[in-house]
C-alpha cells in the first residue's frame, strides 16, 4: 500500500452494535431505526437502537436442501426480504415478513445461480443481482485468472444476464444519477463501472484499483457521491471521491495474516479458510457498509463477527 496513505479513524473510534450474531455479511439501515443483518443458518436479524437482537427465519433454514448462507439481503417495501444464497443451494430467495422462507429466483438463461452474492432493488423495481461464480465449488474461483461471474437484471421484461465475464462478482450499486452501475471484482481488486441503458450495460472501465491485501467486497455510494468499499483480508475501509481520489478511511491489518493469504493466491490454493479467519486483526473482515440517516455514522457487517461495528464518518461526530 501506498505510504502516503494514513487512516482518518483508529480502532478507538469503533463501537459494536449488538451480539450473538452469525455471519453478519450484509447490513442495512431501516427507515424505523433498526439495523437489518444477514444470519446465518436462519435468514435475517435486526437490531434494535438499544442493541437488543431478534432473528427472523426457519430454524434450521435449509434452500434448495442445503444450509441457507444469507450473504447480500435487500429489505422490500411489504416487510419481507429478498436474500442472495451463497450456499451450496444457491439462488436468491424471499424471506416473508412472517419468517416464511420461499425461491425467489435460481435460475436466469438456463444458468443455475449458484454462489449467489448480492441483490438489491432500487426505486423502479428492478431486482439487481450478481453471482460470484458459476464454478462449482466456488473456491475455484479464488484467483484473478476465472472471469466467470455474473451481473442479473429482473425487471418487468423477465430475468436476464447483463454481465457473464465478471472476477468475482461481489456488490453493485447505481451510480447516484442512476446511469451506471458500479460492480465490486473482488480477485480482480477492481471496482468496475459501466453505463447502463434500455439494452443493458456497455462502456465498461475501471472506476478504483486496489493493491495487496485489499479484496473490495461492499460497495455503498453517501449522500455526497463518494463510493466507500470494504476490503476483506486486508481490514481496510476506502472512500473514494468521484473524480477517483482515494481517502483510507479505517484500517485493522495484520500484515502476517495478509502475507499468508497473498502467498497461498499466488500459488493456487487459496480457500474459504482465507476469508472465515482475519488473524490479528478485529474488525473480522469487513464485507458491508451503509449509513445512519443523517449520514454521521457508517454500519459496517463483516463475514466473521459477531456485531455490528459503527465508526463516525466526520470528525465531528467522534
Amino acid at each position: 500500500m501506498d505510504p502516503a496513505y494514513s487512516p482518518q479513524l483508529t480502532f478507538n473510534d469503533v463501537r459494536h452494535i449488538g451480539s450473538g450474531l452469525n455471519r453478519p455479511e450484509s447490513v442495512h439501515m431501516l427507515d424505523d431505526g433498526r439495523l437489518a443483518v444477514s444470519h446465518r443458518g436462519r435468514g435475517v436479524s435486526f437490531i434494535n437502537p438499544d442493541g437488543q437482537v431478534a432473528t427472523r427465519g426457519p430454524e434450521p433454514a435449509l434452500a434448495g436442501g442445503e444450509e441457507l448462507i444469507p450473504n447480500g439481503i435487500a429489505p422490500q417495501s411489504d416487510g419481507s426480504f429478498l436474500i442472495a444464497n451463497i450456499g451450496e443451494g444457491g439462488g436468491i430467495w424471499k424471506l416473508s415478513d412472517n419468517g416464511e422462507l420461499t425461491p425467489y429466483l435460481t435460475e436466469v438463461d438456463g444458468v443455475f445461480l449458484a454462489a449467489a452474492n448480492f441483490v438489491m432493488t432500487d426505486e423502479k423495481g428492478r431486482c439487481f443481482i450478481t453471482v460470484s461464480t458459476v464454478s462449482r465449488p466456488r473456491f475455484a474461483a479464488y484467483t484473478d485468472k476465472v472471469r466467470d461471474g455474473l451481473v442479473i437484471i429482473k425487471d418487468e421484461h423477465g430475468a436476464r444476464i447483463l454481465a457473464d465475464d465478471i472476477c468475482f462478482s461481489n456488490e453493485c450499486r447505481l451510480t447516484p444519477d442512476g446511469s451506471g452501475l458500479m460492480v465490486s471484482e473482488t480477485f480482480s481488486r477492481t471496482i468496475t463501472q459501466f453505463d447502463l441503458g434500455p439494452d443493458g450495460l456497455s462502456n465498461r472501465r475501471t472506476f478504483a484499483t486496489f493493491g495487496r491485501g485489499d479484496f473490495p467486497d461492499g460497495i455503498r455510494f453517501d449522500s455526497a457521491g463518494n463510493l466507500w468499499v470494504t476490503c476483506i483480508v486486508s481490514n481496510r475501509l476506502w472512500k473514494i471521491a468521484p473524480d477517483g481520489q482515494k481517502t483510507l478511511v479505517l484500517e485493522d491489518c495484520d500484515a502476517d495474516w495478509v502475507d499468508t493469504v497473498e502467498t497461498a493466491l499466488s500459488e493456487g490454493r487459496m480457500g474459504r479458510e482465507h476469508f472465515y479467519e482475519a488473524g490479528n486483526s478485529r474488525l473480522g473482515n469487513i464485507a458491508s457498509i451503509d449509513f445512519s440517516a443523517d449520514g454521521d455514522t457508517a454500519y459496517l457487517g463483516s463475514l466473521c463477527g459477531t456485531s455490528i461495528i459503527s465508526i463516525p464518518t466526520r470528525q465531528g461526530s467522534r
